[in-house]
């Protein structure tokens, strides 16, 4: 799935952003199941949220972003994921020292090359979905910084500029990779 773009790193880093920018261009995109999953519950007043509930929460993240990768097979041009099937699965094995789910991440994959957030203090903010602190956030991204080589993906880190230089950035890394197959 090497049209497969992932969008990661740091939470507070920009991510949906740049996403949102992409999307205003015409590029197909897909926001974050975590956001997703959190508006849900707080609609319904389930209790599958990060804060009350990590286990049901991240069962459900990973259940829809595997829907979404199915989903999106169908289409030929470059696909934008904020986060991925690994972003869950490494917050799983956090959580619970197991790495059962692991497998997982062999049957879901995504281009080689993944673009991550690093962590930005000026704009990181907290809201209603988004309730963890900067430290928190941190340790995530440091979690993702190996556990995206591991899994066999090379990472680039997107540069803390406005967001149209961010997108020029990633659509410019997007095609030399192409040039370079």
């Amino acid at each position: 799935m090497e049209n497969f773009v992932i969008l990661s790193g740091c939470s507070g880093g920009g991510k949906s952003t740049l996403l949102s920018a992409l999307a205003d261009l015409g590029h197909v995109t897909i926001d974050e199941p975590g956001r997703r999953v959190v508006e849900a519950e707080q609609a319904s007043g389930g209790s599958a949220l990060p804060w009350q509930d990590m286990r049901a929460f991240l069962t459900r993240v990973i259940e829809l972003r595997r829907a979404d990768h199915d989903a999106a097979r169908a289409q030929t041009d470059p696909v934008f994921f904020d986060r991925s099937l690994i972003d869950a699965l490494t917050a799983w094995h956090h959580l619970t020292g197991s790495a059962e789910l692991a497998p997982l991440a062999g049957q879901y994959r995504y281009a080689r090359t993944v673009f991550l957030t690093p962590p930005w203090p000026e704009i990181y903010e907290t809201d209603t979905g988004r309730q963890h602190g900067l430290d928190e956030a941190r340790a995530e991204y440091d979690r993702l910084l190996t556990a995206y080589p591991a899994h066999g993906y090379d990472t680039v880190l997107l540069p803390k500029v406005p967001v149209a230089e961010r997108v020029s950035f990633l659509l410019g890394q997007i095609d030399m990779d192409a040039k370079g197959d």
